[in-house]
């Protein structure tokens, strides 16, 4: 038995050793925004939309900062049916600088952020540039016109560049950095710009450039009017329609902190963790193989499988690199991620019970 798990270790050891060089790859090749152009560029009309719903309390950083853009770039938010005030927020700061929508009631067979945005591109006819930023995002004056310029410069038609994910309590340290670590050690970031397939495709809806042609071939957000994660669908999409996708460094350009407890952490995955994976065996696949090699190996080494301490430090290596990529505190989190990846597969399991119904700021939702 012992000669049996030492190989097992082993064979954790090597794979999670190619997985370190696949998460330094990608973070050598992640694309970056050049340093702002000296002038906004006369070629694209762009329009930043914003959806809201009560979101007084943290909506003020977000907004200030788009008041920050400079004035070609047209401010549209919606408020979808807020009770806390949001929308006098808005007016009292926003001004005439930005125009504020009233959302319209919800169809049968659309979750409320899809039918948002689709709204939100809808009063945008004109622009050749939409880009799509949530509550919690804090812009950077230069970071729409440094954005637009890369997705022109990588010739793609969706850009996600992800913000720097900032963190607070202990449950953010845990969970948060796996957003990016996921994408950079398991997803080859070349391969899916390339690759036709809709199934190899990621992004974050935080922060999302899209150009208008791409994304009415699409089918704009109606196209993924049910789905939970309709920012990866969204990609998945543009892609089905001929379009292609990147991913991007945003630490530089925006910050976001999603959660502010770990209440809030829960709950928001909660909600939507489930349909990452496309099926329960999919998940049940995933699970089994991130605690195999993240946790399980390394956890050998309390049965004297000295070879459980390189798969712990391997693990923490992929983890460091990925911080490092996308600007994020590296260590001492880092140390830490046997139980980040132990939260996450309790977070993934919990998920499942709000399968067929989600409710989110104060609206029900019942999934088919």
């Amino acid at each position: 038995m012992a000669v049996l798990i030492a190989c097992a270790v082993l064979i954790a050891c090597a794979v999670l050793l190619a997985l370190l060089v696949h998460t330094l790859v990608n973070a050598r090749l992640l694309r970056r925004p050049a340093p702002a152009p000296t002038k906004m560029s006369t070629v694209d009309s762009i329009a930043v939309l914003l959806p809201l719903r009560n979101e007084a309390e943290r909506v003020e950083p977000c907004l200030r900062a788009l008041l920050a853009l400079p004035q070609a770039v047209q401010l549209l938010l919606l408020d979808d049916g807020s009770t806390d005030g949001t929308a006098d927020l808005v007016r009292r700061l926003g001004g005439d600088r930005v125009t504020l929508l009233s959302g319209k009631d919800l169809p049968p067979g659309w979750l409320g952020k899809p039918h948002a945005c689709q709204q939100l591109a809808d009063a945008a006819p004109d622009a050749t540039v939409l880009v799509f930023v949530d509550a919690d995002v804090v812009l950077a004056p230069d970071a729409v016109d440094r954005a637009v310029a890369l997705l022109r410069s990588s010739e793609v038609d969706l850009l996600s560049p992800y913000p720097l994910i900032e963190t607070g309590t202990a449950g953010e340290r845990l969970v948060q950095p796996l957003l990016q670590w996921s994408w950079l050690t398991f997803l080859p970031l070349r391969a899916m710009e390339r690759s036709p397939r809709p199934s190899l495709a990621a992004a974050g809806g935080q922060f999302l450039v899209v150009r208008r042609d791409a994304y009415a071939r699409a089918g704009g957000h109606a196209a993924v009017r049910d789905k939970v994660l309709e920012d990866i669908e969204l990609a998945r999409a543009i892609k089905r329609a001929g379009g292609r996708i990147a991913l991007a460094d945003g630490a530089g350009l925006a910050r976001c902190r999603m959660y502010t407890s770990w209440s809030e952490l829960r709950e928001g995955y909660s909600k939507s963790l489930w349909a990452s994976f496309g099926s329960p065996a999919g998940a049940a696949a995933v699970l089994a193989l991130l605690l195999a090699l993240y946790v399980a190996a390394p956890a050998s080494v309390l049965f004297g499988q000295w070879w459980g301490l390189l798969a712990y430090g391997l693990g923490v290596a992929g983890r460091v690199a990925s911080a490092r990529a996308t600007g994020s505190r590296a260590l001492p989190d880092a140390l830490a991620h046997p139980v980040s990846v132990l939260v996450f597969a309790w977070l993934v399991v919990r998920s499942y019970g709000y399968r067929r119904r989600t409710v989110w700021k104060g609206r029900p939702t019942w999934l088919p």
